[in-house]
């Protein structure tokens, strides 16, 4: 007892915390925002120290890979493995809304209603192209920007030119190369700091979520909320236990849940992905996973591949295809529609689920619904956030393992 207490102790803080800080919600609803300042302190502190973190992981990882081709498969087996998981997570969506109606005729006024309320700073921005927007995804055209979190993916694709860069100078670069060891090992030790304080953030964090919207969603909204969390719980269950089993067998699983907890913590507490960063690679790690493939699978994960928010892409349409009345009588009308939720993905997943409307604007001009209904999927996709940002989290963490397994072969674990 004394060491299953000594080996989850932080697990177990961090969870007390959670459930104290849900409770505090309920009992005080909306007064509970009071302590919503600490719980933003804290997410503040993880996402300050993000792009140093991303940064030197990415550049010091692909640095020390002297073989390219080691490199060129890691990099081929991650987006295998992103693209055949996010086919599979678009799926698992449709099937688990086709038949189920997750807005009624009434419910619906109550919420076209509720739109007065809701306004969107991002509705005017200015229109882009698909094009447009790529060049703006991949590429800043200041260096400054490179140090913004909201330019992550830019941050992503530097870091590998400049890891890639070190190796092509091969003894000149070693310098180099050791400075920027040095400081990613200072800045582990920075998330370190932080982490003391994840007790106290995260139960505030919780307290302020749960006061604010635990009794104020229309019916229609707490239906979708309530559908998404069983489907995201059997999902996170289920298929991630089949993919860590598809990576490492019973050694895999059982590799796997022994050290994915503090990062699903981490997720439930700060809804996310970015912040969950630093964890979610030191989960990863003591899962056996080589460094190189945890620092880079993590990483690109958190921007390209989120299980949980393409499932909520597949809600969000199908709730507009009930409040709306669209038909889906014709195989080609379901397969545009599941396209559309990898789209708004797989193309522009800079944008956080509770943040931006870029991927919601391109649901809503392919599906040919009016601009007013964004606010619904702003709605959406804030109820859900939370479990989303969970399976977006652990999502990247499995995928590492399968990455490992296809890079290393079978015996990967007992490398």
């Amino acid at each position: 007892m004394k060491k299953f207490l000594s080996n989850y102790k932080s697990t177990i803080i961090l969870l007390v915390a959670i459930i104290v800080g849900s409770i505090i919600g309920v009992i005080f609803k909306e007064k509970a925002t009071i302590l919503s300042p600490l719980g933003d302190l804290f997410l503040n502190l993880l996402l300050v120290i993000i792009v140093p973190l991303i940064f030197l992981n990415i550049t010091t990882a692909i640095s020390k890979m002297r073989q390219p081709k080691r490199l060129g498969k890691i990099i081929i087996s991650i987006i295998g493995v992103f693209v055949v998981t996010s086919i599979i997570a678009v799926l698992i969506g449709f099937a688990s809304t086709y038949f189920i109606k997750l807005v009624n005729t009434e419910d619906g006024e109550q919420i076209k209603a509720s739109l007065e309320d809701v306004v969107d700073e991002e509705t005017t921005e200015e229109d882009l192209t698909i094009a447009d927007r790529t060049v703006n995804l991949v590429t800043v055209n200041d260096f400054s920007k490179l140090l913004s979190k909201d330019n992550i993916i830019a941050l992503l694709i530097f870091s590998i030119m400049v890891g890639v860069a070190i190796n092509m100078s091969k003894e000149k670069g070693e310098p180099f190369r050791k400075l920027l060891e040095s400081a990613n090992d200072v800045v582990g030790n920075i998330v370190k700091i932080v982490m003391y304080y994840a007790p106290i953030g995260l139960g505030c964090y919780m307290a302020s979520f749960v006061g604010t919207f635990g009794s104020s969603i229309a019916v229609g909204y707490l239906k979708t909320f309530l559908i998404y969390l069983v489907v995201s719980i059997v999902f996170y269950f289920v298929m991630y236990s089949i993919y860590a089993f598809i990576a490492g067998g019973i050694k895999g699983i059982k590799a796997f849940w022994r050290n994915v907890i503090p990062a699903t913590i981490t997720a439930m507490g700060t809804c996310s992905s970015a912040a969950c960063i630093p964890v979610n690679i030191e989960s990863t790690k003591k899962m056996g996973v080589p460094d190189d493939i945890a620092e880079t699978t993590i990483p690109l994960g958190t921007s390209f591949h989120k299980d949980g928010s393409i499932i909520g892409s597949v809600f969000k349409i199908m709730f507009l295809v009930c409040l709306f009345g669209t038909s889906l009588a014709t195989a080609g009308e379901v397969m545009g529609l599941l396209g559309i939720a990898l789209l708004a993905n797989l193309l522009v997943t800079a944008v956080p689920i509770g943040g931006g409307t870029i991927s919601e604007m391109l649901i809503i001009t392919m599906m040919g619904y009016p601009v007013a209904a964004l606010p619904i999927l702003t709605i959406i996709a804030t109820i859900i956030d939370m479990p989303a940002t969970v399976l977006n989290v652990i999502g990247d963490n499995v995928s590492s393992m399968m990455v490992a397994r296809i890079v290393d072969g079978k015996e990967w674990m007992e490398e």
